[in-house]
């Protein structure tokens, strides 16, 4: 075969060529083989063809890839494709693959293997063939093809195949059918099938080929799994045990870690160890211990430790299902290697306590005793603070230790604490960030886990000399306290999260001896630039929720009392503070602390205002606005409501009347007080008793003349508070309440304001009184249902809606039994009704016809045409309301009965005389028949769909725009929401009716049309639109084509090019201690053909280094503390990490930056059917405020960006936008020179460009560069001259 893309000698001048100016013909002259083509397409066909039974044979023997056996079907027909009349010419080929006899096995055991086929994998050819063979044996000999003759025919397989192979193949099928072998069967037998495994072991265990041995391993693990406790009394059991533990140490990776795999399964996952009377531990737990000790011992000190790393993996699983005496034994061990100062054994050895502790064994396997031993022999193996990854390693061990020491015995955990706490804080020092982070987060785990769940046994913690468990909380204290030291100032972010986990943790009880704490944290709030305000913030803020604020008060006070001769307030961040951060406070402190500071602070604001010192009495009645702040805070959860609200109402009722600056602070708090303080019945009783003085007070300052002029904020502040207390007033009460705001409406020397506050009063009391009440009160609001005045109206509209939706007895009642007479109210109402009042009113009507039976049908047939209306009224609201009541009377009909299908036949029915209405009618019958189709199309019969269907597509025939949008939208809803078998009934005739829309209609919703057709082609195909629309879409079509391929072009490459970025490795610059490890155990085979590995890769993997002494000190050796200048990590050599500027580099290095449109996401909302569904009402308010943020972001980006038409030419088409010279924004107007007006340095004013590469300009740009030159240097001359002349300062 020639070498592609080059042609023989002389074929050159044969070869037609483009000619100039038509290389990019689509349709070039040359048709010879379209003709071709054509011309036989057209040709009537002959009657013999050439596709015959052995063609067919021939092309199915050349697409196969290696033998068969003949397969037979289960009813043992002949082969597939054979010849009954040449049997002797039989090849050893067929047309069967090597899945066709996996068809015929019924056993579900080996899915997997279809599941998972590699066709061109030889090893799974060899699965399939021996599978299919086992099989047909079976079958043969009557067989059912249970998991047990499937084990029996594999075992003597086994023994009859001799290649490598073929024996993996069937050890591979044999590990799937072991698993659902029955037990019983596996014990019985278990002698001659682990003879049988143990002599393939043996045999092929150092051999060349090695591809049964994983297999077999996996096998016999498997095997000794399903014994039973009897069997391991047995020698012979042990001695297979102790052959599959030699394996785990083997050279090869796959066959060590499937040895490895199995050991962990037989000692946690042996089935009598889950039975009845189980034992806790394996009975061959102990040996596995020894072996694994006596393998280290055996290694020694070896400088490759290869095996010991083995063995090290091995142990990180069995030690925590090892016995007391096996994990003393291996954590002595283990102890005991990390003394070589190997960098990987001593990772390896961590690694292994760590899974020992994060298992949280139980005592018979760690007991506390042995586990405080182990925390305190890894002190020995503190790392040195400059060595990352091993410190990292180390930290995370000392925390599983504790927080397990913690679970078993929590106060010898304390004990050791302190000094974990003691060396931790010794790592601030470190110049890593990553150790730093980790400490702290080391710290805050153990007081999370270890010290707070008992803080509530230890009690209150004095300030004098502390003994036991307390002793131990004060040293962990002061060492964390110690960090506060300038000689951790690099590192006080994390020590103040530490307190601040602290102070949540202990606070409570251990407050005496935080207080010095807590001064030092003050003064260094107080002190200039410092760096970390917020997260000291936040620690004082932890103090104050956990101390409360008269601990922290004590300790820090706020220093201000309204004598103070400076304004500079030292303390006043404590306020804020405060405020963010109580709760669960006495309230009784807040009225004897806060209360008269802030009397004191206002007096002091009074005074200098009539000394007309304004700043300062500004200052001060900022002050006492920031105190009485603090009041909602107190509010929240107090502990003493019922002995301190009475000291407090009096002062809050003189606030709401006489102080309109603090009635919205003062609201608020009695808000947080009833809906989240009062939280038993004694609490709400001692609120309620002051109703009597509260709600007149509130009352008055909501209809008082003098609220008009008010914020509409503290007017809506005063009405909820008074929804709030109403919530524990008595029900006498707020009827003669009612009594009084009636006579006050009714009255004509009230003005309409007054009458209008009286309303919103009366709406709010009206859930809250009798039924005698509110029958009285029904028979006066009902003429204001017809009022002319729309305010009125409404209010009265507002007050029905608050007594139909109230859930209490009295309101229930009261609806049922005037449920007639609100329906001739509400129908005689209509006429009359106003727009603003169409909210409440359909509010209203919702309620009531939740109420409604099949008696009332006529009633809620008249309401529809009303309600259909107002889905196109002004007020969000009414539309809201106006689409879930016509929801409501849908369910409304399926109650009515008797079948849902028939039911909603009839009110669609209703709904379509909408239709013949008027053009708005009929806009708004068409938004409310989408809505119905998106909540019942489950209740929608076919028949009822196709007569709808065609009643919107009549509509899409009409001359008002406002009817075929809405008809537009309708098919866009059904669209999303019909499956494509059900909508492809009706496609012709939604399609003949977009074919028949005027020209008018097509040109005026041409976009919507395309956003329509666009939807058809992706659920039906292009073929069967196009078929369907006439000739005069078919360009639209073409079009939406394209386009559609163009996008998901796009989207393809912006996969692509995300995956690829996904895919891209990075490498960190210290490797973790699981990567480590993974290096350990993931050899490649092709560099331990011979069983060791290069020494040259051992001391790469094994490479440390050495700290030196400070200064000209030498190193001493013989110092028991040396072991800690072993260093994973090479000391002084750590390089800032290169910088990322999120752009892509070229293969010359060059910078690709691509524009602002390229990078831009393409978003796969569609934003015109997010508006159909907000129209219709489908849409939530959250999806709503989102949209508005993203197109508040695309004006924001319409705004920068450039049009596209860039106009070229003569004439009109001329540019006439003029190119600014680069710079030109940093011209003076009227002197020489530059102005920056705030920019960045004007440095360079050549921008980049891609032609300026270009070598043949390069004498061009030199002179732009020496003319720009020039210009700076006589810039700069002037410049020099012009200073000589000013005169010296």
């Amino acid at each position: 075969m020639g070498r592609s893309g080059k042609l023989r000698s002389g074929s050159a001048s044969k070869l037609k060529r483009w000619r100039k100016g038509h290389s990019s013909d689509s349709n070039p002259e040359g048709r010879r083989y379209r003709l071709a083509a054509r011309g036989r397409l057209l040709a009537p066909r002959s009657e013999n063809s050439n596709l015959t039974v052995d063609a067919l044979k021939l092309h199915n023997e050349l697409q196969s890839s290696g033998p068969l056996p003949a397969f037979r079907d289960v009813e043992g027909a002949q082969p597939c494709m054979e010849d009954d009349t040449n049997a002797e010419t039989k090849t050893h080929r067929s047309s069967a693959t090597f899945l066709s006899g996996l068809s015929d096995c019924t056993n579900l055991t080996f899915s997997k293997v279809q599941r998972l086929w590699e066709s061109n994998s030889a090893a799974h050819k060899e699965i399939c063939a021996v599978l299919a063979a086992v099989t047909e044996v079976i079958r043969a000999q009557g067989g059912t093809e249970s998991e047990t003759e499937y084990f029996g025919a594999l075992m003597t397989t086994l023994e009859a195949v001799e290649s490598p192979e073929s024996m993996a193949a069937v050890a591979y099928l044999l590990n799937l059918v072991l698993k659902r072998v029955p037990g019983p069967v596996l014990i019985k037998k278990f002698s001659d099938t682990s003879k049988a495994f143990m002599g393939i072991l043996s045999s092929q265990a150092y051999g060349s080929s090695t591809l049964a041995l994983r297999w077999v391993l996996s096998c016999l693990a498997t095997l000794l799994r399903r014994q039973n406790l009897v069997a391991w009394n047995y020698p012979v059991t042990m001695q297979v045990f102790h052959g599959l533990l030699s394996f785990t140490v083997h050279v090869k990776p796959k066959v060590r870690k499937a040895a490895q795999h199995g050991v962990c399964s037989i000692l946690r996952g042996s089935e009598f160890l889950f039975g009845d009377g189980a034992p806790s531990l394996h009975p061959a737990a102990s040996s596995a211990a020894k072996f694994c000790v006596q393998e280290i011992e055996k290694a020694g000190g070896a400088k490759e430790a290869t095996t010991t790393l083995h063995v090290l993996t091995l142990l990180r699983d069995l030690l925590p299902c090892l016995p007391a005496s096996s994990v003393k034994l291996c954590c002595e061990t283990l102890l005991r290697v990390m003394n070589l100062s190997h960098v990987l054994v001593t990772a390896c050895a961590m690694n292994a306590f760590h899974s020992l502790f994060a298992a949280q064994p139980p005592s018979s396997s760690l007991p506390a005793e042995l586990n405080a031993q182990i925390i305190t022999a890894l002190y020995d193996y503190v790392p040195s603070v400059g060595d990352l990854q091993p410190l990292l390693a180390w930290l995370a061990v000392m925390e599983r230790a504790h927080v397990n020491l913690a679970k078993l015995q929590w106060e010898l955990c304390w004990a050791h604490l302190s000094r974990l706490f003691s060396v931790a804080m010794g790592s601030f020092l470190s110049p890593h960030t990553q150790v730093v982070s980790a400490a702290a987060q080391t710290l805050k785990v153990l007081l999370d886990e270890c010290v707070a769940p008992h803080m509530a046994e230890l009690g209150l913690v004095s300030s004098a000399t502390p003994s036991g468990p307390a002793a131990h909380v004060c040293k962990m204290f002061r060492a964390v306290e110690e960090g506060l030291m300038y000689r951790f100032h690099a590192a006080w972010a994390s020590v103040l999260q530490v307190l601040k986990a602290f102070f949540e943790s202990c606070g409570c009880q251990c407050h005496p001896i935080m207080r010095k704490c807590l001064q030092s944290l003050a003064d260094l709030r107080g002190s200039p630039h410092f760096p970390h305000t917020n997260l000291l913030d936040q620690a004082v803020g932890a103090a104050v929720a956990t101390m409360g604020p008269e601990v922290v008060l004590q300790a820090v006070p706020l220093d201000i009392d309204g004598t103070e001769e400076t304004l500079d307030f030292p303390r006043s961040w404590l306020l804020p503070v405060l405020r963010d951060h109580i709760h669960a406070a006495p309230l009784g402190f807040f009225c004897t602390y806060f209360l008269p500071l802030a009397t004191t602070l206002k007096n002091r604001a009074t005074d200098l205002a009539q000394a007309e010192r304004h700043l300062e009495a500004k200052i001060y009645d900022t002050l006492q606005c920031q105190v009485w702040n603090l009041l909602p805070s107190f509010c929240t959860q107090p502990t003493d409501i019922v002995s301190s609200f009475k000291a407090l109402a009096r002062t809050l009722g003189m606030a709401i009347s006489n102080r309109s600056d603090l009635r919205l602070i003062v609201c608020q708090a009695l808000r947080r007080l009833i809906n989240k303080g009062c939280q038993t019945d004694a609490e709400r009783a001692e609120v309620g008793r002051f109703a009597k003085n509260f709600l007149p007070i509130l009352f008055n300052a909501y209809s008082q003349q003098d609220a008009a002029t008010e914020s509409p904020v503290q007017r809506r502040s005063v009405l909820d508070t008074i929804r709030a207390y109403l919530t524990v007033t008595e029900p006498q009460m707020v009827c003669g309440f009612l009594e009084k705001a009636i006579e006050k409406l009714t009255s004509p020397e009230n003005s309409e304001f007054t009458r209008l506050s009286m309303l919103d009063l009366v709406v709010a009391m009206a859930p809250y009184v009798d039924e005698k009440s509110l029958h009285s009160l029904y028979g006066i609001i009902q003429p204001s249902l017809q009022n002319k005045d729309h305010g009125i109206q409404k209010k009265a509209y507002r007050v029905l809606e608050e007594i139909c939706a109230s859930d209490r007895p009295a309101c229930q009642n009261f609806v049922q039994s005037h449920l007639k007479d609100l329906q001739s109210t509400l129908l005689g109402s209509l006429p009359s009704a106003s727009s603003p009042a169409k909210r409440p009113r359909l509010k209203c009507l919702l309620h009531v016809v939740k109420q409604f039976t099949a008696e009332h049908e006529d009633f809620v047939t008249a309401l529809v045409p009303e309600v259909i209306l107002c889905t196109k009224e002004v007020s969000v609201g009414a539309r809201k309301n106006a689409y879930n009541l016509l929801v409501e009377i849908g369910h409304a009909f399926l109650r009515f009965g008797p079948a849902a299908d028939d039911a909603m036949q009839r009110y669609l029915l209703v709904v379509y005389a909408g239709l013949t209405g008027s053009v708005t009618m009929m806009s708004c019958t068409v938004l409310a028949l989408a809505r119905l189709l998106f909540e019942f199309k489950e209740h929608i019969s076919p028949a009822a769909l196709e007569q709808l269907v065609q009643h919107i597509c009549l509509m899409i025939g009409s001359r008002t725009r406002d009817v075929v949008k809405s008809a537009l939208g309708f098919l866009k809803v059904a669209l999303l929401l019909l499956d494509v078998e059900l909508l492809g009934r009706h496609l012709q005739t939604m399609l003949e009716a977009i074919g028949g829309m005027s020209d008018d209609m097509r040109r005026h919703f041409r976009m919507k049309l395309r956003n329509l057709l666009s939807k058809l082609i992706r659920k039906f195909g292009f073929d069967p639109v196009r078929a369907l629309l006439p000739d005069s879409y078919h360009k639209v079509l073409l079009n939406v084509r394209k386009a559609e391929a163009r996008n998901r072009k796009r989207q393809a490459l912006k996969r692509a090019a995300g995956s690829v970025e996904e895919d891209r490795p990075v490498r960190s610059k210290g490797e973790s201690m699981e990567e480590v490890l993974a290096d350990s155990d993931s050899e490649d085979e092709s560099k331990q053909h011979d069983g060791k590995e290069t020494k040259k890769a051992l001391r790469q993997r094994a490479q440390a280094w050495l700290k030196e002494g400070e200064g000209d000190e030498p190193l001493n050796f013989l110092d028991p503390h040396v072991a800690h200048r072993v260093l994973a990590t090479k000391p002084g050599t750590g390089k800032a990490g290169k910088v990322s500027h999120d752009f892509k580099v070229s293969a010359d290095g060059r910078l690709i930056i691509c524009e602002e449109e390229e990078e831009e996401e393409i978003k796969g909302v569609d934003e015109e059917m997010a508006d159909l569904m907000q129209e219709v009402g489908i849409r939530s308010k959250k999806a709503q405020k989102r949209r508005f943020r993203e197109e508040a972001d695309d004006k924001d980006q319409d705004s920068d960006a450039q049009p596209q038409y860039k106009a070229g030419g003569s004439g009109i088409h001329r540019p006439v936008g003029k190119n600014t010279a680069p710079g030109a924004e940093y011209k003076g107007k009227k002197g020489k020179g530059d102005i920056k007006k705030g920019r960045l340095d004007p440095y360079a004013y050549i921008p980049l460009n891609r032609a300026k590469l270009n070598r043949r300009k390069k004498a061009k740009l030199q002179g732009q560069y020496k003319g720009l030159m020039k210009g700076a240097q006589r810039g700069a001359q002037a410049g020099k001259r012009q200073r000589k002349k000013q005169p010296p300062l």
